[in-house]
């Protein structure tokens, strides 16, 4: 108790937070989580997205604070053509260790894995996710294309198209990307809704390919990979304090030159 006076008595904006969670998940904040950022997270997270006390210590344990925060620093370009209340929302890679598939696997078994799984999708995914369909048809002129998923997200209030891929990311992916955007919005977006997201689920990226890529490409998109196995905690935590000292150093920098 003492602990928990300690910890959040300088934090007055995370009370509500506080009397919304049991006590078991605060001793699982408090015991495994390190910083003031990593602990306000996991409490938003939870609230908002009402985890049990098992999902709560299974994001802990799969690191989603360092895995979003090191997505913002990754997704620098992307969020150049995304909505500003994009922010946090997606991530650089996603975590689909439970699926349990060979490592050479067609596009056809990542997409029925995630469908079987789509719980656990929806939870790697983040709250605000709706699922809409699989294999969603989309017309244009004479000719029919499918679709691999499409979400709705009820705080952008927007379709979000996810297309699958099981090799690496190849410029040309972001053309048939865009193309579905287009014939969403033109045909499935409703008049209050804001324009279509596309995300590019990868195995693999070069990231100065996807900025070059992705440079002059105006469509609301961006381009991620999948992990079929977790990064040890204690790296991703390294690669978050690294991530961090370079942009304090760019930032001193800029005053520098102001």
């Amino acid at each position: 108790m003492k602990q928990f006076y300690e910890t959040y008595v300088e934090l007055p904006k995370l009370a509500t937070l506080l009397r919304e969670l049991s006590w078991s998940k605060h001793l699982l904040v408090l015991s495994q989580c390190k910083s003031t950022e990593e602990k306000e997270f996991y409490l938003l997270s939870a609230t908002r997205g009402r985890w049990s006390h098992r999902e709560l210590e299974r994001q802990i344990k799969k690191s989603a604070f360092e895995r979003t925060m090191l997505s913002e620093f990754k997704l620098a370009t992307a969020l150049r053509v995304l909505p500003e209340n994009a922010t946090g929302v997606f991530k650089d890679s996603y975590l689909l260790d439970f699926l349990d598939l060979p490592d050479t696997h067609s596009e056809a078994d990542l997409q029925t894995g995630l469908l079987r799984n789509l719980r656990k999708f929806l939870m790697e995914l983040g709250d605000g996710f709706a699922f809409v369909g699989e294999k969603v048809r989309v017309q244009v002129g004479n000719q029919d294309f499918e679709l691999d998923l499409l979400f709705f997200h009820r705080d952008l209030q927007c379709l979000v198209a996810f297309e699958l891929k099981t090799g690496r990311f190849e410029p040309e992916h972001m053309g048939k990307l865009a193309f579905y955007l287009e014939a969403l919005d033109r045909d499935r977006k409703r008049p209050h809704e804001n324009p279509s997201i596309g995300v590019l689920l990868c195995r693999t990226k070069d990231d100065e390919v996807v900025e070059y890529a992705m440079n002059r490409h105006l469509s609301p998109a961006l381009v991620t990979q999948n992990e079929t196995q977790m990064i040890p905690k204690a790296m991703l935590r390294q690669k978050l304090h690294e991530w961090n000292q370079l942009l304090q150093m760019s930032s001193s920098l800029v005053e520098k030159d102001l």
